[in-house]
């Protein structure tokens, strides 16, 4: 009798290192699907919208092509890089450009490789490089102390490398993480992830290095990025940065709570 259970036992811990295993080897072979929603859009796709806008492409080599929007402000005084987060493609935020416009900046919005217009390979290093490419545009029309970068959720992570590799005025960061690690722990926190993410996105090590000033919004009951993950970058700021929590919101409406707007108009003021 003892010996049966000894050998149900093991076939029960075979089955259960199988499963992890399985499942374990899911996570690594689908972590782009899980954590990219992008949406293709025809080269010839009309783009429509109630703000002045500017569409830009620029031609990385012959099969990649980087897309993005410059939305006007009248009489700019200054232009918001915006990173925006995983869903889609430009047409989901161009929404969010009106806080900006109304306080006179223009936005400039690129759409990560295969999201939008934009082709190529979706990579980290990719979307840091397309990053970069957007500051070169900005420069050409508005000096780093008129330059504003702003990431959210997903795009916080670029916006904040690309703010240690370039000077601007502020960095502005809507619902950051941690980094992807520590997100992928928060839903299954039993893989070794260090080792199996190819992408890091590695917020914590980059604010650190933001010489401008930083301003982070994030709410309190936020289901997507938990409040905790962004909670843990407050202790990387320095004096005089500011980490804003807005009570009540979720994600995705921020911009549903005044709170949100006035922390917005004293950030770009």
């Amino acid at each position: 009798m003892q010996f049966l259970r000894k050998i149900n036992i093991r076939r029960i811990l075979a089955y259960l290192l199988a499963l992890y295993l399985l499942a374990g080897a899911s996570l690594y072979l689908f972590q782009k699907k899980l954590i990219f929603h992008p949406v293709p859009l025809a080269a010839d796709y009309k783009f429509s919208y109630d703000i002045p806008f500017e569409e830009i492409h620029i031609r990385i080599n012959d099969k990649e092509l980087l897309s993005a929007v410059m939305f006007k402000a009248d009489k700019p005084r200054g232009i918001v890089i915006y990173f925006h987060g995983n869903a889609r493609n430009i047409s989901k935020y161009a929404g969010k450009t009106k806080d900006f416009v109304r306080n006179g900046y223009s936005v400039l919005m690129m759409d990560y490789p295969t999201y939008g217009k934009s082709t190529g390979k979706l990579t980290e290093e990719a979307m840091y490089a397309n990053g970069l490419r957007m500051y070169q545009v900005a420069r050409k029309s508005f000096s780093p102390d008129s330059i504003i970068i702003y990431g959210r959720s997903l795009g916080t992570a670029v916006a904040a490398q690309l703010a240690t590799v370039r000077d601007c005025r502020r960095l502005v960061l809507e619902a950051p993480y941690y980094n992807m690690t520590d997100m992928a722990m928060r839903l299954a926190p039993i893989f070794p992830y260090g080792l199996m993410l190819e992408y890091k996105f590695p917020t914590n090590e980059y604010l650190p290095r933001v010489t401008a000033p930083i301003t982070i919004i994030h709410g309190t009951d936020d289901h997507t990025i938990p409040l905790e993950s962004g909670k843990k970058l407050e202790k990387l700021l320095k004096t005089g940065d500011q980490f804003i929590v807005i009570n009540g919101a979720d994600h995705n409406n921020l911009d549903a709570y005044p709170q949100f707007h006035q922390a917005l108009d004293k950030a770009l003021n």
